[in-house]
C-alpha cells in the first residue's frame, strides 16, 4: 500500500481528481491555481535550453567518426527522418479530422484582445524571416533568451565538431555526459512535483472554463492513443513486412521492456536491456550501439505524434486558424524541435513548451490546459518511442547485412 502512495502515476491521478473537485466547487481558487501551474511550467522552462543542447550534442558526438560509421549513421538518420515525418503527418491528419480542441470557451479565462493578437500573428507570420533567424549571430544571447531553434542549430554543429576530435574529445564528451546527467537528475526532481502542477492546471482549467473543459482533453488523450495505435500497427507493421520480420513476435519479445516503460513513463529506463535484447534478436553489436542511442534523440515517434496533435489541439482551443501552408511549416519546425526531446519523463511536454515559444503563434501559457492529461499520454509516447527504435535497429541491421536470424527467440526470456 505504501508503494502505491509513492507511485507518481497514482499521485497524479489523485491530484487530477482533487483539481477537478476544487475547480468545480471553489471557482475563486482559480487564480491561485493558475499561479501554481505557472510556477511548475517555469521550473520546466528553466531546464529546456541545457537539456536540449546536451541531448543533441551527445546524440551526434556519440556516433563517433562520421567517416567510419557514415553509411550506417546516414541510413539511420534518413530512416529516422522519414518515419518521424510520417508520424507527424499522421498526428496532424487525425487532429484535423477529430478536432479534439473544439469546445473550450477561452474567452472566459483569456483576454479576448490577447486571442485576437495571436490570431493576427498567425496571419502575418513571415516564415522566410523565421527560418533565417535560426542561425544565431551570438550564441550566448541565444542561450540567454532561450531561443530554442538557435540553440538546436548550434548544438548540431557543436556535436559534429566534437565528433571530429576523436580520442582528443573524449574527456570533453565525458564531461558533457556528466553535465547532461546533472540536468536529467534535476528534471527528475522537478517531475516529482508533477502532481502539484497537475492539480493547479486542472483546478485552474475547470474553475475557469467549467466541467465542459474536461471533455476535449479526454478527447485529445483518446485521439493520441488511437493515433499511436494506428502508427504501430499500420506504419511500423508495413515496415516490418517489407523487411520480412513479424511485428507481433518482436513485440512479444520485448514485452518486459514495454511493461517497464509503462511503469516509468520513460523509454530511457529500458535502454540497457533493450540494447542487449536487440543483439540477441540478431542485430550486430555495432549497429545496436549506433542506432539505439542515436534513436533516443532522433527517432522519437511517439513524441512527434503527440507534439503535432498537441499544437493543433491548442490552436483549436484558442480558435487560431492555421492554413494548410502554416501547418506544413509547423510540421517542418517540429521535425527540428522534436529531435531535442529528452528521453525522460516529461520530455514531450518540454519540447511542446519550447515549440510554442519558437513559433510565437499560440500562447505558451496555454500548456497549462494539458498538465492534467500529459502524464497519461507520456506512457503512450514512451512505449511508441521504444517500439520504433527497436524496429529501426532491425531495419538498419538487415539493410547492412548485419542481422543473423536467432536459432530460437524466447519471448519470455529474462534479461
Amino acid at each position: 500500500m505504501r508503494k502505491l502512495y509513492t507511485n507518481l502515476t497514482f499521485q497524479v491521478i489523485v491530484a487530477i481528481i482533487a483539481g477537478v473537485i476544487v475547480g468545480l466547487y471553489f471557482k475563486d481558487f482559480a487564480p491561485a491555481a493558475q499561479i501554481i501551474s505557472r510556477t511548475f511550467i517555469n521550473l520546466i522552462s528553466m531546464l529546456i535550453a541545457p537539456i536540449i543542447f546536451f541531448t543533441i550534442v551527445l546524440g551526434i558526438a556519440n556516433m563517433g567518426d562520421m567517416k567510419k560509421v557514415g553509411r550506417v549513421g546516414g541510413k539511420a538518420l534518413l530512416y529516422f527522418e522519414i518515419v518521424t515525418t510520417f508520424a507527424l503527418i499522421i498526428g496532424l491528419a487525425v487532429a484535423n479530422w477529430l478536432q479534439p480542441g473544439k469546445g473550450i470557451n477561452v474567452q472566459k479565462g483569456i483576454n479576448a484582445d490577447k486571442v485576437v493578437q495571436y490570431q493576427k500573428a498567425a496571419e502575418e507570420m513571415k516564415w522566410g524571416e523565421f527560418f533565417a533567424h535560426i542561425i544565431p549571430h551570438n550564441i550566448f544571447e541565444a542561450f540567454a533568451k532561450g531561443d530554442i531553434l538557435q540553440i538546436l542549430f548550434f548544438a548540431i554543429l557543436f556535436g559534429y565538431g566534437l565528433s571530429k576530435l576523436g580520442d582528443t574529445g573524449k574527456s570533453l564528451l565525458l564531461t558533457f555526459e556528466k553535465l547532461g546527467s546533472v540536468f536529467f537528475n534535476i528534471m527528475r526532481v522537478v517531475m516529482r512535483l508533477a502532481p502539484i502542477g497537475a492539480f493547479g492546471g486542472m483546478a485552474y482549467t475547470v474553475g475557469t472554463y467549467g466541467a465542459d473543459a474536461l471533455h476535449p482533453m479526454l478527447k485529445l488523450m483518446g485521439s493520441v492513443y488511437l493515433t499511436m495505435f494506428l502508427f504501430i500497427f499500420i506504419v511500423l507493421n508495413i515496415i516490418c513486412r517489407l523487411y520480412k520480420f513479424s511485428l507481433w513476435q518482436y513485440l512479444k519479445y520485448i514485452r518486459q521492456e514495454i511493461l517497464l516503460v509503462l511503469g516509468t513513463s520513460s523509454s530511457e529506463s529500458a535502454l540497457p536491456s533493450m540494447m542487449e535484447k536487440m543483439e540477441k534478436f540478431g542485430c550486430s553489436r555495432q549497429v545496436v550501439g549506433l542506432v539505439i542511442p542515436t534513436g533516443y534523440s532522433f527517432n522519437l515517434d511517439g513524441t512527434t505524434i503527440y507534439l503535432s496533435m498537441a499544437v493543433l489541439f491548442l490552436a483549436q482551443v484558442f480558435s487560431i486558424p492555421l492554413t494548410f501552408g502554416q501547418q506544413l511549416t509547423i510540421l517542418a519546425i517540429l521535425m527540428v524541435t522534436s529531435k531535442g526531446a529528452a528521453a525522460v519523463t516529461g520530455g514531450g511536454f518540454i519540447v511542446l513548451t519550447s515549440t510554442l515559444a519558437a513559433i510565437k503563434v499560440i500562447p505558451v501559457e496555454s500548456v497549462a490546459i494539458l498538465l492534467g492529461v500529459d502524464r497519461f499520454m507520456s506512457e503512450a509516447r514512451a512505449i511508441t518511442n521504444l517500439i520504433g527504435n527497436g524496429v529501426a535497429t532491425i531495419v538498419i541491421a538487415k539493410s547492412e547485412g548485419e542481422f543473423k536470424e536467432p536459432v530460437k527467440i524466447e519471448s519470455s526470456e529474462e534479461i
